[in-house]
């Protein structure tokens, strides 16, 4: 069996990271590329006009570090929530002025990508999230279940 390019299947937080998340920083709106430095920033949007696929919610990302992973250049990774609003957690700071919150993620989806350079290549995964648990912003209004890619 293959999976196709932009394939996201649902899994759950403790099969992921059994140790927990850390957010490291704020979290931000992913912008879109554009090579002319006065040009407006444009937010991405969770949508493939070739394929007409996606949730077609803005993309916001956000620094992450996995405490379970053990090799340290994979410890830390970029995490794109699904949403409309920006993601609020609700967990206090870790060390007051750090930035680093301990969070749980709702409406975790995980696409295979292949990662690396040159011939240290491997397989990883790019994960997608609806919401933070504990937010009540409005940003949480992506399932697992609904369809992402």
């Amino acid at each position: 069996m293959a999976l196709l390019r932009g394939f996201r299947f649902p899994v759950s937080q403790s099969e992921a990271f059994p140790m927990g998340l850390v957010l490291n920083g704020q979290i931000e709106p992913a912008i879109k590329y554009n090579p002319d430095r006065n040009a407006v920033p444009e937010q991405l949007r969770d949508y493939n006009p070739k394929t007409n696929e996606g949730t077609g919610l803005l993309m916001w990302k956000a620094s992450i570090t996995d405490n379970h992973e053990p090799k340290a250049k994979r410890k830390t990774f970029e995490l794109i929530f699904l949403a409309e609003n920006v993601p609020v957690p609700s967990t206090d700071e870790l060390a007051p002025g750090t930035g680093l919150r301990l969070i749980e993620v709702e409406g975790l989806m995980a696409e295979p990508k292949v990662m690396g350079q040159g011939e240290f290549k491997y397989q990883g995964y790019q994960f997608y999230a609806g919401g933070i648990k504990g937010d009540n912003s409005g940003s949480r209004n992506v399932s697992a279940d609904r369809k992402a890619a």
